[in-house]
């Protein structure tokens, strides 16, 4: 007959029965039912966040990405400029 803990189980009966049970559901390998659903509603609730933040945090990346690369193309379009000082002289407005 298997034992449990060095105790045969047959020969305890009811009692060795119930207090295996107790002792379940005192280390927490015993839960009601509706423990487990909240427990496991909990955990979707936060893998739905997560997806959402994962979400959020890619589109941020690629707003970052392109806006850097507006940035660069603003840097190269003003370095293509003509360096010099401008003078109210020089200053030509177009007649239209």
């Amino acid at each position: 007959m298997p034992e449990l803990l060095g105790i045969d189980i047959a020969q305890g009966g009811a009692v060795a029965l119930l207090t295996l049970v107790v002792l379940m559901v005192l280390t927490g390998r015993l839960v009601p039912r509706r423990t487990y659903d909240d427990m496991k509603e909990d955990r979707n609730d936060w893998r739905t966040a997560h997806n959402k933040i994962a979400g959020a945090l890619d589109e941020a990346v690629r707003q970052n990405s392109e806006l850097t690369e507006l940035s660069r193309t603003g840097v190269h379009l003003l370095d293509s400029l003509p360096r010099g000082e401008v003078t109210a002289d020089d200053d030509q407005t177009v007649a239209p």
